[in-house]
């Protein structure tokens, strides 16, 4: 996986464009370069110093393929951690496939996907969890996102764990020392302040293991489903939301007979709603299936929206709403559910008041004439507790770096029953050695051939 050769691909997006970046990189990296650019100023690519940039043109045998800028890395002062050579030439779709194809056959071999990241970590420029940030940051379609995918490619979280894996290791140290002298009964490692670096690691770790329930819904977009009976408005509840006419709004009820999905970003933070079919009893096969659908959606979604119609609600109908809110209320005890009351410009003063007072915590809006839509997006950012994310705290949106994390934390409280219980030296060596390895599972100290595929597979190839 190591590999020494040097590696060719295109940098960015694939297609027709103003400009494409080719990016070329290894040890051999500008002395394949060199022969293949002629500068305008007639000085020799080699020659130049690094972190400079030239015009002149790509030459295939006296043919010329393009007027270009070169951008020149020399040693290890690079995103790679080795000499790279970044051509910038016109979008063209044809003159970038020359010009790969030219430096194919003059000794590069296409990059495998992620290569030049994964040489970026080899080479010591990034550690394992900066990298994988590297990927994030370019998925990343939101502020929230973002702004998690550049604090951990900066090292906030890196840092993090490397402190405590350090303070860690050195009391591992005291205690394998103590090992040596085991027959002489003397004790480097002062128990008092290990229980203390032990309760802060405990503390720290349980804070990064609760942040993943906020950073993988920030990463990922936050599920809303809209559900509630037919005819109630969800779709238009819909498109008013996504601001487009994205889901079929008709007065015939059961209309939507299959989930809509679509994202918007509110307050910097991805939501996807899903608008789903009407929940009543009917005989309609393919209703039924759009139905059960419904309670599947339900099941994934972060937060539930329950829309009703208020134009069309009894005092009876308040009564078996109350039943079915504390239904769903039961069945996900731990989900938001927000009670949505729809057509509220059919309503008088004095009803609007009166459903105010029959149902707690309600909110109302038309979706139909754009009132209180607003209001609902601003009510669902409360839901999402981004306070970690505004004191710029460490939020953990990978699911291996939760793995790991759970892991740690594991072995650390079997250290705490030791040092609580009075466990000898070398079964708690033992659990300290096993939290260490999660540490480094984290950081990239500590890695597998296919670890690493797994992770830089997911890549795009010119990163």
């Amino acid at each position: 996986m190591i590999a020494q050769d040097t590696i060719v691909a295109l940098a960015t997006p694939s297609g027709a464009g103003a400009i494409a970046v080719i990016r070329v990189s290894g040890k051999d990296a500008i002395t394949i370069c060199s022969p293949l650019f002629r500068s305008v100023s007639g000085k020799e690519l080699k020659t130049q110093k690094t972190h400079t940039i030239h015009l002149g043109h790509i030459i295939d045998n006296n043919r010329i393929l393009d007027e270009v800028l070169v951008s020149l890395f020399k040693g290890t002062n690079s995103y790679t951690g080795e000499p790279t050579v970044e051509i910038s030439c016109h979008g063209s779709v044809y003159i970038q496939q020359e010009i790969i194809q030219l430096l194919l056959r003059s000794g590069c071999r296409i990059a495998n996907a992620g290569e030049f990241t994964l040489r970026s970590f080899i080479n010591g420029k990034l550690d394992l969890s900066q990298a994988e940030a590297v990927a994030d940051l370019i998925a990343s379609d939101s502020e929230a996102s973002h702004q998690i995918a550049m604090q951990q490619m900066r090292g906030g979280f890196s840092s993090e764990i490397k402190n405590l894996r350090d303070e860690l290791l050195n009391f591992a140290s005291l205690i394998e020392l103590e090992l040596d002298f085991a027959e002489e009964d003397v004790e480097f490692a002062d128990r008092t302040q290990f229980k203390d670096l032990i309760s802060r690691i405990t503390k720290v770790l349980k804070r990064l293991i609760d942040s993943f329930a906020v950073g993988n819904v920030i990463k990922n977009g936050i599920p809303v489903a809209i559900v509630g009976e037919p005819n109630v408005g969800k779709s238009t509840l819909l498109n008013a939301l996504l601001n487009e006419e994205r889901a079929i709004v008709s007065e015939i009820a059961g209309t939507t007979r299959d989930t809509i999905e679509d994202e918007i970003t509110i307050g910097g933070i991805g939501f996807r709603f899903i608008d789903t079919a009407g929940i009543r009893d009917t005989k309609d096969v393919v209703e039924n299936i759009g139905i059960k659908k419904t309670f599947e959606k339900i099941e994934q979604a972060q937060v539930v929206i329950y829309l009703i119609d208020s134009s069309q609600l009894t005092q009876e109908g308040v009564t078996e709403l109350k039943i079915e809110i504390g239904k769903i209320k039961n069945k996900y005890p731990q989900k938001p559910l927000l009670v949505v009351a729809n057509k509220i410009d059919k309503l008088n003063n004095d009803q609007i008041e009166d459903l105010k007072s029959e149902i707690d915590n309600i909110h109302l809006l038309s979706a139909k004439q754009n009132i209180g839509v607003e209001a609902l997006q601003n009510k669902l950012l409360e839901f999402v507790n981004t306070g970690a994310l505004r004191n710029n705290e460490t939020i953990v949106t990978n699911t291996r770096h939760y793995d790991a994390l759970l892991k740690a934390l594991e072995e650390i409280q079997k250290v705490q029953y030791g040092l609580d219980s009075g466990l000898s030296g070398d079964l708690m060596a033992i659990d300290i050695r096993q939290a260490l390895y999660h540490f480094g599972e984290i950081t990239g100290e500590i890695t597998s051939d296919d670890l690493l595929g797994n992770i830089f597979a997911n890549f795009c190839i010119g990163k």
